[in-house]
């Protein structure tokens, strides 16, 4: 049995451009609807565990990790951090993770703690918020084999201690302010330390910070209430335009599903049958 496809085919004749050709196959049901901007591509990337990483997506949500074309979850939330969050996500992933362990209300031998309970449970690396001590840092150094990637808001920031502390790979999050920060921030370091950055919202921004130096970038995707609204919303246009009949009630089978709802005792009266009147 064939099964039938729309084709995918370019109309008209044409040929194919050998240096930009990129073989891709997908799916009608697992075509990703969350893409990474085209612009994080022109990154270097960072090779971690023998796995080169230039996108990562900035959430906890499954769903949209899992359909995604990012490269990597960088999975930190403004939450304690827990273990059952984290290992879901890993469980849940087909691509590596970078997991948050603290920084600002959770820090000291707890953070420590939780890093190494990360690593033993697949993650590619641990995330400092910019609060953690260096010597926390330090502490969580001697203990891991992945990398602690540690996040950096401003140039006041202490980053040259972190590094020093063990971080191995920058998180620079200036806001709007981050590609000024990651140029500040490789004047002062170099060009071989690995900086991960946010990217903005737009391709403009994103170059702007890759040029500025930043070998991966960071993205935060719609959330799924606003993926949901686009998808409503041509649903809604679909129903209006397909010219079925009003819902009429007399179609409704009420005995039916009444068989399957339940009616407390204390929310129902019942209704004593009138007798005819000369019965009464």
């Amino acid at each position: 049995m064939s099964i039938s496809k729309k084709s995918k085919l370019p109309k008209g004749e044409f040929r194919i451009i050998k240096d930009k050709y990129i073989p891709e196959i997908e799916s009608s049901l697992r075509k990703k609807p969350v893409l990474m901007p085209n612009a994080i591509y022109n990154a270097s990337g960072i090779r971690i565990q023998g796995t080169r990483i230039k996108s990562l997506i900035f959430s906890t949500d499954i769903a949209l990790i899992r359909n995604s074309n990012a490269q990597a979850v960088f999975a930190v939330y403004p939450f304690t951090p827990q273990l059952a969050i984290v290992q879901s996500i890993i469980q849940g992933s087909s691509i590596p993770v970078f997991a948050g362990v603290g920084g600002g209300t959770t820090s000291g031998p707890r953070s420590v703690s939780i890093a190494l309970e990360c690593e033993l449970l697949g993650a590619y690396g641990v995330v400092v918020n910019t609060p953690m001590k260096n010597e926390v840092i330090r502490d969580m150094y001697e203990v891991l084999d992945i990398p602690i990637i540690a996040t950096v808001v401003s140039k006041h920031d202490d980053f040259v201690g972190k590094i020093n502390a063990g971080a191995r790979i920058l998180n620079i999050s200036g806001g709007k302010n981050t590609a000024e920060l990651v140029a500040y921030v490789r004047s002062i370091i170099g060009n071989e330390f690995p900086i991960i950055a946010t990217g903005g919202d737009d391709e403009a921004s994103i170059h702007a910070t890759t040029n500025a130096g930043a070998n991966a970038i960071t993205y935060t995707p719609p959330s799924t209430s606003e993926l949901f609204k686009t998808m409503m919303e041509d649903y809604r246009d679909k129903s209006a335009e397909s010219g079925n009949k009003p819902n009429d009630p007399t179609n409704l089978h009420v005995e039916e599903f009444k068989r399957d709802l339940v009616f407390p005792a204390d929310s129902i009266e019942y209704i004593e049958p009138e007798l005819p009147h000369d019965e009464k």
